[in-house]
């Protein structure tokens, strides 16, 4: 299904996804988009085209996923055979392309040289950025233990830095907004971070520690369920972008569901994913950049990105936007939006081809199912 990098390619009278009433035809060298041109003659009425024609899209981009845990629970992990987990995690990267995502940001626990292993290795071509380790609480210990941590994630290769600003699933309702580190142990990470040329994504769920991330800096905030609407206006006014992770509290929230988590753990999942419209909605208002990320972390979730589609629409955004969040948005979050994200010439030619309209399919599973093959360009910038 995947076709890395070809030397040359080309679809004819192809829809792009997204535009309506023109049909393209492309050529692809060297991974990259060479020509795009609309192509002559009379295009059928809506309802009319034949079942074998083509839509093309940018390839989607999972800002927040973690491709190397292959368990919820990381002692269930740790009872794995070291090659078992390493075929986990090859699966997960495989499963995350055949879905359509052809880049995805690892927000910690993937090495880069590990990343790097299992796609040479195994032959799947995800392009994968890493922020390695994730700094939390066990590391709010000060800027000179900070200074220590940090070069030890620079020394990995990571381009991008993660900060655990607040709790998550596993704190109390009460205290999950709650700060880990101190302003000044915030901040000195994300100067140091920018002082060595790495990008930094801060798990927040709200509270004083959006401001913190404002007033630093960083290039994205994620979950952010209990986001305020005056935060939100400074999120747009910095340019600070906001990648929500919606799917994965409803998930959560399901005692039944694939994660099958404790009652507790479900209840604090359904008050986040009961927040998280209103966080979407004054984002949305204010105008800020809202990118693509699932938080997906199990082999029973790997593969099923699109899902975040659907959540993203449920909470308000167009279908139109939510496929933004997760190409064009994406790349620019990820300082790559010069070259990826979209179909023009001249960009890196990720895509995914489908035998549908992927605007008039009805959910993530119809949309799966038309997947026709998954094209990953250029490796490099």
């Amino acid at each position: 299904m995947s076709n890395n990098g070809p030397r040359a390619q080309s679809f004819n009278r192809v829809y792009i996804t997204g535009i309506q009433g023109k049909r393209f035809d492309i050529s692809i060298r060297d991974g990259v988009f060479h020509s795009i041109a609309e192509s002559s003659g009379p295009v059928p009425d809506e309802g009319t085209v034949p079942a074998q024609d083509l839509w093309i899209s940018p390839g989607i981009i999972d800002l927040h996923t973690h491709l190397a845990w292959t368990d919820f629970d990381h002692t269930d992990q740790l009872k794995r055979d070291i090659q078992e987990i390493e075929e986990m995690q090859a699966r997960a990267l495989e499963a995350t392309l055949r879905t359509g995502v052809t880049t995805a940001r690892d927000a910690g626990g993937l090495l880069p040289g590990t990343a790097q292993h299992l796609v040479q290795t195994y032959q799947v071509p995800l392009r994968v950025h890493t922020s390695s380790e994730m700094l939390g609480a066990a590391d709010a210990k000060g800027t000179i233990h900070l200074d220590q941590r940090l070069k030890q994630i620079y020394d990995t290769g990571a381009g991008w830095v993660k900060i655990m600003a607040t709790g998550g699933l596993g704190a109390p309702t009460e205290k999950v907004t709650d700060p880990v580190f101190s302003e000044e142990e915030f901040s000195f990470i994300v100067r140091h971070a920018h002082e060595h040329g790495k990008r930094v994504l801060v798990h927040t769920w709200g509270g004083v520690t959006v401001d913190w991330s404002v007033d630093a800096g960083v290039e994205s905030i994620e979950h952010g369920m209990f986001l305020t609407e005056s935060q939100a206006g400074r999120l747009a006014e910095s340019g600070v972008a906001f990648v929500p992770t919606t799917s994965i509290y409803r998930i959560a929230a399901d005692p039944k569901g694939v994660l099958a988590l404790n009652p507790v753990i479900c209840d604090r999942a359904a008050r986040a994913a009961e927040a998280h419209s209103n966080a979407i909605a004054y984002a949305k208002r204010a105008g800020v950049q809202i990118g693509f990320g699932t938080d997906y972390a199990t082999p029973a979730l790997h593969g099923y990105n699109l899902q975040e589609l659907d959540t993203l629409m449920d909470y308000g955004l167009t279908r139109a936007e939510a496929w933004q969040a997760a190409t064009g948005n994406a790349a620019e979050i990820l300082g790559w939006g010069h070259r990826l994200g979209r179909i023009a010439e001249g960009y890196i030619a990720d895509a995914v081809i489908f035998d549908a309209d992927p605007y008039m399919v009805d959910d993530a599973d119809s949309l799966r199912k038309h997947i026709v093959s998954v094209l990953t360009g250029a490796r490099e910038l």
